[in-house]
C-alpha cells in the first residue's frame, strides 16, 4: 500500500540534485531544504491531491513563501484520476494561492520520475477586459432577476431568451409576423436577427421575410411563463 513516505525519498533526490540540504520531519513539515542563504523550501506530501494537502500548504506559507504540495500520481495515463480529469484546475488553483506542484510517478518503485508542474509565485491574475465588456452588457441588458442563484431545473435566462420570448409572446397572440412588424411592435431591436437564426427552434419562416410560432415555442412560453408575465406587465 503506498505511503506518504514512499515519496520522500524521490523528492529528496530532486532537491538534492539541485544543491539543497534536506532532512524530514521538521517543524511539523514532511521535507525541509536549505540551500546557503536563501529562503528555505517546504515540500508537503501526499498519497494523492486532496483538500488536506492544500490546507497543509497554505499554513507552511507563514514560515516561508516557496512551498511546494507533493503527491503521487499513478502510470499508465489513466484519464480516471482526480489529476488526469481536472489537471488544469489544479494548477490554477496552486497558482492562485502561490503554491509550488510536484507529481511524483513512482512506477513499480524502482525509478520513480518525479516532475515540477509549477513554482511559488505571487498570484497576478490577467484580467480579460472583453469578458468583463460582455459580463457588464448581459448585466445592463436583462430585465430584471429571472434566475434564482444556483438552481439547475431550467436554463438560465438570459437577456437574449428575454428578447425571443417576447418575440414568441407577440407570434403567439398575433399570428405569423413579419420581423419587422415584430421587431415595431415588442421593441426588441434584434428581433429580425433572432427569428432568423432561430437559436432555441421556437420560430419558423413561413415565407420570405414572415415567420411564425413552432410547437417547441409554445411549450417555451409555458416553462417560462413567469418570465414572460414580467416581461410584458
Amino acid at each position: 500500500k503506498l505511503k506518504e513516505s514512499d515519496l520522500y525519498a524521490p523528492v529528496k533526490r530532486l532537491l538534492e540534485g539541485q544543491g539543497y540540504d534536506v532532512k524530514s520531519e521538521v517543524g511539523r513539515c514532511d521535507v525541509v531544504a536549505v540551500r546557503g542563504d536563501e529562503e528555505p523550501v517546504i515540500v508537503e506530501l501526499k498519497t494523492s491531491f486532496c483538500l488536506q494537502l492544500v490546507f497543509q500548504g497554505i499554513k507552511r506559507q507563514s514560515i516561508t513563501d516557496r512551498v511546494y504540495l507533493a503527491f503521487a500520481v499513478p502510470n499508465g495515463g489513466t484519464t480516471r484520476t482526480l489529476w488526469a480529469r481536472q489537471y488544469r484546475d489544479i494548477v490554477k488553483l496552486c497558482r492562485m494561492l502561490g503554491l509550488g506542484l510536484i507529481a511524483v510517478h513512482l512506477g513499480n518503485g524502482r525509478n520513480p520520475v518525479v516532475a515540477v508542474h509549477l513554482d511559488p509565485a505571487p498570484y497576478r491574475p490577467r484580467k480579460n477586459k472583453l469578458r468583463r465588456t460582455m459580463l457588464l452588457l448581459e448585466f445592463q441588458r436583462r430585465m430584471g432577476d429571472p434566475n434564482e442563484g444556483g438552481t439547475t431545473g431550467r436554463p438560465v435566462v438570459t437577456a437574449y431568451r428575454q428578447d425571443a420570448l417576447r418575440c414568441a409572446h407577440f407570434l403567439q397572440a398575433s399570428g405569423a409576423s413579419t420581423a419587422v412588424v415584430v421587431r415595431s411592435a415588442t421593441g426588441v431591436s434584434r428581433a429580425p436577427r433572432i427569428l432568423q437564426r432561430d437559436v432555441y427552434g421556437w420560430f419558423q419562416r413561413v415565407q420570405r421575410g414572415t415567420y411564425e410560432l413552432t410547437p417547441a415555442g409554445g411549450r417555451a412560453l409555458d416553462t417560462f411563463s413567469d418570465v414572460v408575465a414580467d416581461l410584458t406587465a
